[in-house]
């Protein structure tokens, strides 16, 4: 049932004893941390005569440190709170080993706010950022993601993900009486959104290009459809109710175009639908199953999951159909393949002698790494600066949600306060 689920991408989110919460916000609970991570300062933003709703000191210390690259001070160790650089003793955070140093300040600004923040080099005495941005009351959350990012790529040269977000599915009550909705939360679980509700399972949420519209597997009328929905107004449509399965729907980087998995002829097989027109393009023809499709990056390539050789694994085909070569070769269980940013390594579920676990290879050298430490992993998606990964995992009898950085040097859960969370998908950059 296991290889089933995998394969034909229509898990049915544990229909015996599911429970999920309706609304919240999901947490974080860092599991394993990142030993070489670089020790970083941020001290808690002051307000000037203002007391906003949000801790964005926090807010961007959480940030980095859930990125698995830093390793924020602890509060007790902040051995001063400078505001900004004209207070900084760079000598006092040279002590306490700090690589760098993150000041700002709050101040008050017509209706809303001005931010103030500094990133500096401890060990070279030097400012190497500073801004000033302006706020609303119920903005303060996405300008510190925003600060975050300036920070993460400051220091790394990556782009920083913080402004992005995290389709799931929740599943509440217990069989025959469970509830299923779709949500849409910012990367760290704050600021959920229900987008749908049903008392049948949805599935196999995927982002468009331009992270304005959500692709889905929903069951409300009996049978599985993929339904395309505007985020921005909740318009959505309807795009197959063929016989069978339709499932694992897939964008491609234009945005026109849908991979998905149908069995309207037979067999599970890979097809393209344009969207616009509606028009379907058979791309696999097998007597195996084929499904959860991925585009390359530059829209040349579709990886997929099949059974032809026996047991699943990856393969990759044109975009246009032919020339299919096997992808995956180490284990006998390989599904659920998605492209990293680069195009160089692939991310899948895989099976080892622990269970199922979240892996990546490089395409280059075929070499295969396991990032996580746990063993009922599955649906990983992968941030889009490719440092990230969340997946959907257990943590005794619940479903949770995983996530780990994409060297497998740090991980972390994010439970929801009650019940199950699956089927996760994280946004493109949003702006």
């Amino acid at each position: 049932m296991k290889r089933l689920m995998a394969l034909a991408g229509f898990m049915m989110l544990m229909m015996t004893s599911l429970m999920a919460q309706a609304a919240g916000d999901l947490t974080i609970e860092i599991t394993r941390g990142n030993d070489n991570a670089i020790p970083i300062a941020v001290v808690p933003f002051r307000g000037e005569g203002v007391s906003p709703s949000e801790d964005i000191g926090k807010i961007v210390a959480d940030d980095l440190e859930h990125s698995g690259q830093f390793a924020p001070l602890a509060p007790q160790d902040l051995i001063s709170r400078p505001a900004s650089g004209d207070n900084i003793n760079y000598g006092d955070w040279r002590r306490v080993r700090a690589n760098y140093l993150v000041v700002g300040r709050v101040e008050s600004s017509g209706n809303g706010y001005k931010i103030s923040y500094e990133l500096h080099d401890v060990a070279g005495q030097r400012r190497e950022l500073g801004e000033v941005v302006t706020s609303s009351e119920d903005q303060l959350r996405s300008r510190a993601h925003y600060i975050a990012d300036q920070i993460f790529e400051e220091i790394t040269g990556i782009r920083g993900a913080f402004q992005t977000r995290v389709a799931y599915v929740t599943a509440n009550g217990v069989d025959p009486n469970i509830s299923y909705a779709l949500y849409v939360a910012d990367q760290d679980g704050h600021r959920p959104q229900q987008i749908l509700s049903s008392d049948q399972p949805i599935l196999s949420p995927a982002w468009s290009p331009d992270g304005q519209k959500l692709a889905y597997v929903s069951f409300e009328s009996g049978r599985p459809s993929i339904y395309v929905q505007q985020l921005s107004s909740g318009r959505r449509v309807q795009l197959t109710s063929f016989k069978g399965i339709n499932g694992a729907p897939a964008w491609s980087p234009d945005g026109r175009k849908l991979a998905m998995s149908l069995s309207k002829d037979g067999n599970p097989e890979i097809y393209v639908m344009d969207v616009a027109s509606r028009s379907l393009t058979r791309l696999t023809n097998s007597s195996s199953i084929n499904t959860e499709p991925d585009w390359s990056h530059d829209g040349r390539s579709i990886l997929f999951t099949s059974d032809r050789s026996g047991q699943p694994q990856l393969y990759q085909m044109d975009a246009s159909g032919g020339n299919a070569k096997r992808m995956t070769f180490t284990g006998n269980y390989n599904a659920g393949g998605l492209y990293g940013p680069d195009n160089k390594f692939i991310f899948m579920t895989t099976r080892t002698d622990r269970g199922f676990q979240v892996a990546k290879q490089d395409l280059s050298s075929g070499r295969v790494t396991i990032l996580t430490n746990t063993y009922h992993d599955e649906a990983p998606a992968v941030a889009p600066n490719g440092t990230m990964v969340v997946y959907a995992t257990q943590q005794g009898a619940r479903g949770v949600l995983g996530a780990v950085s994409a060297d497998g040097r740090a991980s972390f859960v994010i439970p929801s306060p009650r019940g199950e969370v699956r089927e996760p998908s994280w946004s493109p950059f949003l702006n």
